[in-house]
């Protein structure tokens, strides 16, 4: 069995550092890299076609509601800042700071770290991104 993890920690080590210096070289598109590669090393491992397509369905069903929720958040704050709502706000964010950046992102940390505690990524990576 320690066998078995060794090459699955080898082969997931190769994977990340292909599609890694792949995508830095520019030599593949990230999609084909982010599928290609790692449908390789599982066939290289010893996996079937069968294997692939449960791994991608078990994979799809533990982020399908996180990536519903991105579409629904881009689109809702693209709906939002088009409109102009946070204009008034980031007007008064400027005055506050009188334009100083590092205070900006200082605050725009706390507020990430503060998101973060109730453990959801996603609320962090919205709330710090548009910021």
């Amino acid at each position: 069995m320690q066998g078995d993890s060794m090459w699955l920690t080898i082969m997931g080590i190769i994977i990340i550092g292909s599609i890694v210096g792949l995508l830095i070289a520019k030599k593949i598109s990230p999609v084909v890299g982010m599928i290609l590669i790692p449908s390789i090393g599982a066939l290289l491992l010893g996996y079937g076609i069968k294997d692939l397509v449960k791994f991608f369905n078990s994979g799809l069903e533990s982020v399908m509601s996180v990536v519903i929720m991105f579409i629904f958040a881009i689109i809702f704050f693209g709906i939002m800042t088009d409109s102009g709502l946070f204009k008034p706000i980031v007007k008064r964010l400027i005055l506050m700071t009188r334009g100083n950046v590092v205070i900006v992102c200082i605050v725009t940390a706390l507020i990430g770290m503060f998101a973060q505690l109730d453990g959801a990524g996603a609320v962090t990576f919205l709330l710090s991104i548009p910021a």
